[in-house]
């Protein structure tokens, strides 16, 4: 154990668990207040902080860098390519990916930000923006964060944390204050992202059963379900990534297959096709102008509600899912990172966006679901109601909402496993008796901060990290570009311990 950083997270924990319960909706002003001021104030450095990272790993897919490997030069992969997959998958997009799959491009369409410029351009454009959204720049971000932490641990031997990250800039000082509150930033942002998922985990499984078993939306639901959750994940994150983490993940991503295989068949399937197809070449067209864009609209929030918040989320959630992909990811050369981390969970997305978001948009267009009325009134239901228009439902929304679970079950382990190394001082293999206090932390804490109502408060205040860890993520490629360099230098790209050394 790190005693520094374990006692100062937990401390930073109990104080905003606390101010929560008893103060919920003052520190919901409060920290909506410190949002919005960062976003209307400091929206362009998200925008131009997303874009440089996504610009950053593409330049170092097409380095010479990308044949280095991170371990020892003969280091074999540790997990196999899918299990390899499938973990960072989950852990990356699972669950926010199938709570807003179908809900998001309904939003778009239903409330669309540009004017459309083609004859069926709203549903393209639906799902061009929630492309851009999920696709290659919050990658880009994780990239960067696991990349380095990777690199620095298993070729350099420094400690699995996100203080690793500025060893070339201030080296042994990382072991000082300077390095505490990194971590103790990294471990409390993982936790307030995992109970906040957990709470809305909650909330969809519970609308999913409400729709399916006719059982009624109640926080004391909710909590029951946030038990079940936190205890399968208690007992995942106690087996090791090997066993625990491994298999829920793999099940869960091949029942997602089953999910999406059976939608895209039962659905509107040349629809679909043409839309994947022509919804991609859009994306691909207006990446650069999108990924540049400000929204200057004279009392427009389009950008603030969606872009930004995004892009403060996915940056919030890096320290996370960074260090999650680089405890997987030994053996693997830079390239193969990149191209594995970037393009291949993309893919999958835009297919998952594609055939759930557009055969909820069919049914709109060419029938008369009211998806949309359902995604106004309760976001969380918009899956179940999309199940509904399609054979068998009550089969496929039973088996959403095991996926749901599970996705969610992936999240809180793999969550709690990362905040247990990050304060064991960055040591992969920590006691079992720590990753059952973080696991049962973050559990609780979303239980109670659901029922106090300081859930919503706890969601903001984790974005409000966005900010400093964006610029922490600028610093952190210049870092490893000079690790890099150094490791070219001294051995010719082979060398292992130089860096510390």
């Amino acid at each position: 154990m790190q005693p520094t950083v374990f006692l100062g997270s937990v401390a930073v924990v109990i104080v905003f668990v606390t101010l929560g319960v008893g103060w919920p909706d003052a520190e919901q002003r409060a920290f909506g207040a410190v949002q919005s001021v960062i976003l209307n104030q400091f929206g362009w450095v998200y925008v131009f902080g997303a874009t440089s990272l996504l610009v950053f790993v593409l330049w170092l897919l097409a380095s010479p860098y990308r044949h280095i490997r991170l371990g020892n030069d003969d280091s074999k992969p540790e997990f196999g390519y899918l299990s390899w997959l499938a973990m960072m998958f989950s852990a990356g997009m699972g669950t926010g990916l199938v709570f807003w799959g179908v809900s998001e491009p309904v939003m778009h369409w239903s409330d669309p930000p540009f004017a459309p410029t083609t004859e069926g351009g709203p549903v393209r454009e639906a799902l061009r923006l929630s492309f851009f959204h999920w696709g290659l720049h919050p990658w880009a971000i994780y990239i960067v964060f696991g990349l380095s932490i990777a690199y620095f641990h298993f070729r350099h031997e420094l400690p699995l944390a996100p203080r690793s990250l500025l060893y070339p800039l201030i080296g042994k000082r990382i072991d000082g204050p300077i390095g505490h509150a990194v971590d103790i930033l990294a471990t409390v942002g993982t936790l307030f992202g995992v109970a906040t998922s957990l709470g809305l985990g909650a909330i969809q499984i519970n609308a999913g059963l409400q729709r399916l078993l006719g059982l009624s939306q109640t926080e004391w639901v909710q909590i029951a379900i946030i038990a079940v959750i936190t205890a399968i994940a208690t007992l995942s994150v106690i087996s090791g990534v090997h066993r625990g983490i491994r298999w829920l993940s793999s099940f869960n991503l091949g029942l997602a297959g089953v999910l999406l295989l059976f939608v895209f068949i039962t659905g509107p399937t040349v629809y679909l096709i043409q839309l994947f197809i022509s919804s991609t070449g859009a994306y691909l067209q207006q990446l650069v102008s999108q990924s540049l864009w400000l929204d200057v609209r004279p009392g427009s929030e389009w950008q603030f509600d969606w872009t930004l918040f995004y892009w403060s989320w996915w940056i919030s959630w890096s320290p996370f899912v960074g260090v999650f992909l680089a405890r997987i990811s030994r053996g693997r050369t830079i390239g193969e990172f990149i191209v594995a981390v970037l393009l291949i969970p993309v893919l999958i997305t835009f297919l998952w966006l594609t055939v759930f978001g557009g055969t909820a948009l069919h049914g709109s267009l060419f029938g008369d679901s009211g998806i949309e009325a359902v995604v106004q009134a309760n976001a969380s239901a918009g899956l179940y109601a999309m199940l509904e228009q399609l054979p068998w439902q009550a089969l496929t929304s039973l088996l959403a909402i095991l996926m749901v679970m599970v996705f969610f079950i992936t999240s809180s382990d793999s969550g709690s496993l990362v905040e247990e190394m990050i304060t064991s001082g960055g040591h992969p293999h920590p006691p079992k008796a720590q990753r059952v206090f973080w696991a049962v932390i973050g559990g609780v804490t979303a239980a109670i901060l659901l029922l106090s109502g300081g859930l919503q408060a706890l969601r903001t205040a984790s974005l409000t990290s966005g900010l400093p860890m964006t610029l922490f993520l600028l610093i952190a490629c210049w870092g490893l570009l000079k690790a890099l360099r150094t490791d070219e230098q001294v051995a010719g790209i082979p060398s292992h311990k130089a860096l510390r050394d």
